[in-house]
């Protein structure tokens, strides 16, 4: 007998036609269904208790796996996500945890459909597990999904799942992290769909198999189980609710959400002109050595109650910055969500069908097989998702009430950091590996009415948290030498970004290096954007005290508080990298806070004296990034006006003027933009002073244009670019040419695209 060998194009999903998917089901396999007139006949009351049963469930499933789970990257972090999904695998509910894994839950599922339903078939009490990122499930390897058909009279009725991130699944790097990739043979290997549980019964080859390849086997193989027992609560749990209220009332209510979903979506996106915004943003350093910048562009189209997402010109597929095209959806989704979908139910199967992707393969956000992609979900996929939300935010900004959900970029990105090595606390030493988990606490983007949440966690996971300090000392021999926030870390504006958050550590109980892997993006180039002149918060930083003197300072009863005390010798950590960290030596991390929302010369100056108090921002900042000037604790208001004045003038000076001043216009028929810009009949104007940018039919907008340093951006520019990359980077402002209102403020590539063209184009007017 001949056997098929499948090439990497078999290993691919795609969002597929449901009708197209059911009629190519093999006739062994039945699914159930409902028409549409049982899905309009639902009455409104047992809709909503049904949908509220359903969204409970994945409540329960999130509970069950955090209780049976061991690792802190579920218990803590909460880096898993639940879903309940219809017959063909569209998602009716989602949890509230990684909401970027929401993206690829139902790919996995299609895929299964479409390659496992004959061989080795699909049946009740079975259960799948997969880590292909290009199968879909997870965004990379370490995302591990088990997934089981739940079945009703012989139908295939639905599917639960549960996915979390695992600790390590083997590879060159520890956590499966490998800086230096150049393709996916060098990390944890995917491994597509397989049947690990068969008629209920744990299949202990398959198990024994897939733990055998981690550092971690007890992890895995309690991951596993507790997986298994997640579904089994919710197979359960929909088996109650269909005794109770019959199988097709239950998937009229699952369709039904996901319709609602749909035309709720829709209608709002109907309300809002249509229009074009584009965002580029970048990954500096692709993999261990490289110093290049990697782009992903995006232009995001709206037209009537659709959205288009362009991703033409991103950069080719490079070193281990890449992702597949379940991490670009799941970068979709982590956008959508919050910022679109904040007050609508989260039925992502609805939710998906009001957007199309336009992505050409081989690409950072559409890696084709055998690409590295280990660093997906925090590099490529999150960065999709940041461009996403700067466009959807420039949308809404528009509306003064679709305006409460726009949000400048929160922190940029996951920072890595990955230890392992040997604990020798206890009468036998055992080896341990870890992630450190602190940068969860990042800093949420400004809003036009309100600061950015302060460590206030992850855009993609609403429910996450940092582990206890205790804790981690508990199960890892280090010694916590400060977890704090950082003054000056969140990105200045009318609104001030929330502040990002620092953490060092030395090795304690153990008496040889361990080892340390470190993965982030951030350092040279800003993932953190500020809106409507509102500058980037602040860049990441690791640092290495080689030659430290923390031995002797604790030997004396102190605990440092700054690098500078720890050692003279300080090692800036690269964005990729395979290092160690011995005894007696210290490793600091400063992970990144949000983007601010507006100019900052016009925030409210008892705010600033506020946050001086409060240690938010230092006195020096307050002065030379807000114009504010203090005496003692309170605002000296003519000193403040005259240092405004004379930032303002600065503005002036160190300028260029693009295009030709075109007067001014009357403000009082304007339409807002955002929160400079108006639409004053068919030109765009200052809505400060008044002064005419430009018709964007015409071309680009008269700006005023600088190009400087860096930390002309504020103090929170804490790394030096060119120890990252070669390609100059520079703080681009582009101002009012008239009243010197800071209109776009970044930190980027000096060839990053003109924002005088691109501003034209943020501003399309509804026909």
């Amino acid at each position: 007998m001949t056997m098929p060998i499948p090439g990497s194009e078999a290993f691919s999903s795609r969002p597929v036609d449901p009708d197209e998917l059911a009629r190519s089901l093999p006739s062994s396999l039945e699914v159930h269904t409902v028409t549409q007139e049982q899905i309009d006949g639902l009455d409104p009351l047992t809709y909503e208790v049904i949908r509220h049963r359903l969204w409970s469930v994945t409540d329960e499933m999130g509970e069950a796996l955090k209780r049976m789970s061991g690792s802190p990257i579920v218990t803590d972090a909460n880096d898993f996500d639940f879903a309940i999904s219809d017959e063909l695998g569209q998602e009716v509910q989602v949890g509230l945890y990684n909401t970027m894994l929401v993206g690829a839950v139902d790919l996995a599922i299609y895929w299964t459909l479409r390659n496992r339903a004959e061989n080795p078939g699909i049946e009740a009490g079975d259960m799948f597990l997969t880590n292909d990122p290009w199968v879909g499930g997870g965004l990379h390897q370490n995302d591990v999904m088990v997934y089981q058909p739940v079945f009703h009279e012989g139908k295939l009725f639905a599917w639960t799942s549960a996915i979390a991130h695992q600790p390590d699944l083997g590879g060159v790097g520890l956590g499966s992290f490998s800086p230096a990739a150049q393709d996916v043979f060098s990390e944890s290997l995917p491994t597509p769909p397989v049947k690990v549980v068969r008629g209920g019964t744990l299949q202990r080859d398959v198990a024994d198999l897939w733990v055998r390849r981690s550092r971690v086997p007890m992890l895995i193989g309690l991951d596993l189980r507790a997986k298994i027992g997640a579904n089994n609560v919710g197979g359960e749990r929909l088996h109650a609710l269909i005794d109770q209220y019959g199988a097709d009332t239950v998937k009229a209510v699952m369709k039904r959400m996901m319709s609602d979903a749909e035309s709720r979506l829709r209608g709002k996106l109907s309300s809002i002109p249509d229009g074009s915004w584009s965002a580029t943003g970048y990954q500096d350093q692709s993999h261990e050595g490289d110093r290049g910048l990697h782009k992903i562009t995006v232009t995001t189209t709206k037209t009537g109650d659709h959205l288009t997402f362009d991703f033409t010109g991103t950069d080719p597929q490079a070193g281990v910055v890449n992702c597949t095209y379940a991490g670009m959806r799941g970068g979709v989704m982590l956008a959508l969500l919050p910022i679109l979908a904040n007050d609508i139910p989260w039925s992502a199967g609805g939710l998906m069908r009001c957007f199309d992707l336009v992505t050409e393969e081989g690409t950072l956000n559409n890696a084709t097989f055998p690409a590295a992609v280990g660093r997906g979900p925090i590099g490529p996929a999150w960065l999709t998702g940041s461009l996403i939300a700067e466009c959807l935010s420039q949308m809404l900004d528009r509306d003064l009430e679709l305006g409460k959900n726009v949000q400048a970029t929160c922190c940029g990105t996951w920072d890595t950091a990955v230890i392992a090595g040997l604990d020798e606390r206890g009468e036998q030493p055992a080896p341990f590996l870890s992630i450190m988990m602190e940068p969860m606490a990042g800093g949420y983007g400004a809003r036009p009415h309100a600061d950015g949440i302060d460590t206030g966690g992850l855009f993609c996971i609403p429910m996450g948290r940092v582990p206890d300090v205790e804790m981690t000392e508990f199960l890892y021999p280090l010694l916590t030498l400060w977890r704090r926030e950082v003054p000056d870390s969140g990105g200045p504006g009318r609104h001030r970004g929330g502040l990002g958050a620092s953490l060092a550590f030395t090795p304690h109980g153990t008496s040889i290096p361990m080892g340390l892997v470190l993965a982030s993006n951030g350092k040279a180039v800003a993932q953190n954007a500020g809106l409507s002149g509102g500058h980037p918060g602040n860049t990441g930083l690791d640092v290495l005290a080689r030659q430290s003197r923390i031995t002797e300072i604790l030997a004396s009863g102190r605990m440092p508080s700054s690098l500078e005390e720890v050692s003279d010798a300080l090692e800036p950590g690269q964005n990729y990298a395979s290092s160690y960290l011995a005894p007696g030596e210290v490793f600091a991390m400063t992970w990144q806070g949000g983007g601010g929302y507006g100019d900052p010369l016009t925030r409210d100056p008892e705010a600033v004296a506020r946050d001086v108090r409060e240690e938010k921002i230092t006195g020096p900042a307050a002065k030379s990034v807000y114009g504010v000037v203090l005496g003692g604790d309170s605002v000296d208001t003519t000193a403040t006006e005259s240092e405004r004045s004379r930032l303002r003038n600065a503005r002036r000076d160190r300028s260029r003027i693009v295009g030709e001043s075109r007067g001014k216009t009357d403000l009082g028929a304007r339409k807002r933009i955002d929160d400079n810009l108006v639409e004053a009949g068919s030109v765009v104007a200052c809505g400060h002073c008044g002064e005419v940018l430009g018709d964007p039919a015409d071309g680009p907008l008269a700006l005023a244009v600088y190009d400087g340093a860096p930390t002309d951006a504020g103090p929170q520019i804490i790394a030096t670019a060119g120890d990252y990359v070669d390609a100059p980077v520079v703080f681009r402002q582009y101002s009012c040419p008239s009243c010197w209102t800071a209109l776009s403020s970044a930190v980027v590539p000096a060839d990053h695209p003109d924002a005088a063209t691109t501003l034209g184009r943020l501003t399309v007017t509804a026909g």
